[in-house]
């Protein structure tokens, strides 16, 4: 049995990850987040505390595991993107270097970095496949360019210090776990639209940033968590990087469409279009075949049940 350290377990995806890894017969869990784990966290995985940016601290964390999956990080929407670019790229940063260094010295059996579809911030090639990563220019976002900062070193550290590694990067992780913030644009487009949706008068129309014609492949929390956990522990995602992620392009207004659906509203949908950010992608619509190709992984939640079920979720939370 493996034991697999899972950095940011308590967070949105984390926690998704943590529940799938419970499920597998292979693996025993140990959590490192500074947040509060729930209960039936403490009661499955061993819990650490601390401050993984200090290397001891990493290294500390991750005695006696052989696999870490890599979520600890701030993200958030493209709110935060705007809002906090330097916080985004230091705190990220600094824990990657940390965590890996801890990984390279502890000598893990495999090192999985959950990275972003946003370091294919400024791609002009649809569906787009993994192998562009190499040349699509690079994330204009602070936050896109330092996600894409740790796939190198990550790959970095393989070159040198022969660290196996598994790099994955979610689409458009939504599902039951996010909160949406009183400010909009800082938590993920599905809790924040669903908030607004629930709260909005009859008759009145619905705020969207842009005109509704950004697509986005939306991706339901579990199956994010399922192809995490299947490409860490399977042989064919050693030293390779996977999308993770649905294949099914929509755009923002199909997407608020399903929200107004699964909400209940009987009422037209009409929309009030807001002033955008600067940095709004405009298309994201991934190449997923080569998960299906090499790990037998394809997304499996259809995003009405999926969002549906993230509606039911936030009606008994916010």
């Amino acid at each position: 049995m493996s034991r697999v350290l899972v950095t940011g377990g308590a967070g949105t995806i984390g926690t998704a990850v943590v529940r799938r890894l419970l499920g597998d017969p292979r693996f025993e869990v140990r959590v490192s987040d500074q947040r509060d784990a729930p209960d039936w966290m403490r009661e499955g995985c061993e819990i650490h505390r601390g401050d993984l940016r200090d290397r001891d601290e990493a290294k500390r964390a991750m005695e006696g595991c052989s696999h870490v999956i890599h979520l600890a990080a701030i993200v958030g929407g493209i709110g935060n993107f705007h809002k906090l670019p330097y916080t985004l790229t230091d705190v990220n940063s600094s824990l990657y270097n940390s965590v890996m260094g801890a990984a390279i010295a502890t000598g893990v059996e495999r090192f999985t970095y959950v990275s972003s579809s946003m370091v294919f911030e400024n791609t002009t090639e649809f569906p787009t496949k993994e192998e562009h990563v190499e040349r699509v220019p690079a994330p204009t976002s602070a936050y896109g360019f330092s996600k894409l900062t740790g796939e190198i070193q990550v790959k970095a550290a393989h070159a040198e210090h022969g660290l196996p590694y598994t790099i994955v990067r979610p689409f458009n992780a939504y599902g039951p776990g996010e909160v949406p913030e009183d400010e909009p644009g800082i938590a993920h487009m599905v809790p924040d639209v669903i908030k607004k949706v629930l709260a909005l008068p009859q008759g009145a129309p619905l705020p969207i940033f842009g005109q509704g014609d950004q697509t986005r492949t939306l991706t339901h929390v579990q199956d994010i968590a399922d192809g995490i956990v299947t490409a860490t522990g399977h042989a064919a995602g050693l030293n390779e990087d996977f999308n993770i992620s649905a294949g099914d392009e929509r755009t923002v207004a199909d997407v608020c469409a399903v929200i107004w659906e699964q909400c209940g509203r009987t009422d037209e949908l009409r929309f009030e279009h807001l002033p955008t950010f600067d940095v709004d992608v405009r298309r994201r619509w991934p190449d997923v075949s080569k998960a299906k190709r090499l790990l037998d992984w394809e997304a499996r939640i259809p995003l009405d049940k999926g969002i549906a079920d993230t509606v039911a979720w936030l009606r008994t939370t916010v």
